[in-house]
């Protein structure tokens, strides 16, 4: 029932809309949002039998079989795990009464119809989406080099070195640091935490 009342107080059709702020409250995936762990709602898309929450850790989606259906299944797709990737901004024709976003996490194809009046918000988290899969794809790219310089370095250490017992022992001081090493580069090059996006492109 509340769903129901909430669905028509936020004028809610089979085309998603984009919810305020004000109004997260009063949506599903504001449950499952880990606030105890700082996570922060930052652009909400509802229709009748789904939920699209964009936070600054993940994307929360409340899949629901159909919009008469209570049954639903959720799916949290963390930023740092799943990759943005083919983002693209469908705008609508003169008779079309929605535009679509699309994208991709991982290997899940996601396809978004809003209603149109929301078109300007829409690009703002299409520009958000898109600066997101422009950061992961770079430390990644970055990631790899260390990954590359740490195997570059195993080998000349086995190429220079001729006596076990040396070789042993350093590969083993070589591995303490490098292990410190790559922990604190994965560390800055795997981002979790994207609110600084959002919050630079999104203006609700």
């Amino acid at each position: 029932m509340f769903g129901k009342v909430a669905a028509d107080l936020l004028g809610i059709s089979d085309i998603g809309s984009v919810i305020r702020p004000e109004n997260y409250d009063k949506v599903d995936s504001d449950d499952y949002v880990m606030h105890e762990d700082q996570e922060k709602i930052y652009f909400l898309i509802k229709s009748k039998s789904d939920e699209y929450c964009f936070t600054n850790l993940a994307l929360i989606h409340l899949d629901g079989t159909s919009a008469v259906s209570k049954k639903r299944t959720l799916r949290r797709y963390s930023y740092s795990t799943y990759q943005v990737s083919n983002v693209m901004l469908e705008t609508a024709g003169t008779v079309d009464l929605d535009v679509e976003i699309k994208f991709y996490l991982g290997d899940t194809p996601f396809s978004i119809d809003v209603h149109k009046k929301h078109l300007e918000e829409l690009k703002d988290l299409y520009k958000a989406l898109l600066k997101i899969a422009e950061i992961t794809r770079e430390n990644d790219v970055i990631l790899n080099y260390a990954r590359e310089s740490l195997e570059l370095a195993s080998t000349t250490l086995r190429r220079v070195v001729n006596n076990e017992t040396q070789v042993a022992e350093q590969f083993k001081q070589l591995n303490q640091s490098t292990f410190a090493w790559l922990v604190e580069t994965r560390k800055q090059y795997k981002v979790k935490d994207f609110g600084a996006i959002f919050e630079r492109y999104i203006n609700q």
